[in-house]
């Protein structure tokens, strides 16, 4: 389980249905938006080269991009299906082959390994739920037993800091913070200071996403890494990208421009119940391999889902 020996014991096949409900629920608006193109595609057994070109025009209008769309509707190419189920067939193969791009991305992030505490920088731009994404974590280790503290680095803007807090009150974990405007690699250190001094399992830091300034970003993130490892050499242990999925091709272009900054470690995709181009996750494993932490698809802290590839596929595709 993603949280290792933090997690409760649980009734597994009750949590796991409950898990794929949750995720099939939270994609509905993609693969609404999803099937009702493709099924049209699928009216005979076998696909010939308009429909396969067809096939391509809908899955890159459902955010998979063109390069997985075109892989896709390859292997879709070569298989038959039967007349009276070419549809259901056809989605399933359509899952499966939307799960063998995601796979090799699929990494549960177990955070009771390594060193302690943990120390797990947080990017993103401003709005991506990079704040609410970290206040869902800390919800979730404490629940399963883990003592968490959260730093809030990102000073840039007093509404992240009060939210963080809000948070951090929820979660019961201890609140690092300064003043608006305040050093943020000052911050941080705090952060991993206390995380040392109260023997915490887990560190987690938020960060400011301000992208139009690159060079500035950069240099914060440095000073703020280099803060971090006067009290621990190989910190942060991990850095997570929060992406936004209602910006559908977007978040390509995202993870680019992170990762000229600094070295990404692991993705978490948000917000996927509010938009229909959840495909989008989809066109980012295909270009970039960066592994795929979890998923939001709603607003509490159990919407936060350790990603699963055939359980999104599947999802994605209408199947539950």
């Amino acid at each position: 389980m993603i949280w290792g020996l933090f997690d409760k014991k649980k009734d597994k096949p009750q949590a796991e249905a409950a898990e794929r409900k949750g995720l099939f629920d939270g994609l509905r608006k993609s693969s609404a938006k999803l099937a009702d193109s493709f099924t049209a595609v699928f009216t005979k057994d076998k696909l010939d080269a308009a429909d396969i070109a067809e096939l391509e025009e809908v899955l890159i209008a459902s955010d998979m991009g063109a390069a997985a769309a075109s892989r896709i509707a390859g292997a879709l190419a070569d298989q038959r299906f039967s007349k009276e189920n070419a549809q259901t067939e056809a989605r399933e193969a359509l899952a499966a082959e939307v799960a063998r791009i995601l796979e090799p991305r699929e990494a549960h992030l177990d955070l009771t390994t390594g060193p302690k505490p943990r120390i797990v920088l947080v990017i993103g731009v401003n709005g991506s739920g990079k704040t609410t994404t970290i206040g869902k974590l800390a919800n979730n280790l404490t629940n399963a037993g883990a003592k968490v503290v959260i730093g809030a680095a990102d000073t840039f803007r007093a509404a992240a800091i009060e939210q963080l807090k809000v948070w951090s009150d929820r979660a019961d974990a201890s609140f690092v913070s300064s003043t608006q405007g305040a050093d943020a690699a000052g911050v941080a250190f705090e952060t991993v200071k206390r995380a040392k001094e109260a023997n915490a399992d887990v560190a987690l830091i938020d960060t400011a996403g301000r992208l139009q300034n690159k060079s500035e970003l950069m240099a914060e993130l440095a000073k703020i890494i280099r803060a971090t490892r006067k009290l621990d050499e190989d910190a942060p242990h991990e850095t997570l990208l929060v992406l936004d999925a209602t910006v559908g091709q977007n978040a390509l272009s995202q993870v680019e421009s992170f990762r000229s900054v600094t070295e990404i470690t692991g993705l978490v995709m948000t917000k996927l119940d509010g938009t229909a181009k959840g495909g989008v996750l989809v066109a980012v494993a295909q270009r970039h391999a960066i592994p795929i932490h979890f998923v939001g698809v709603g607003e509490k802290a159990e919407d936060l889902k350790p990603f699963e590839a055939e359980s999104f596929a599947r999802a994605l595709v209408g199947l539950s």
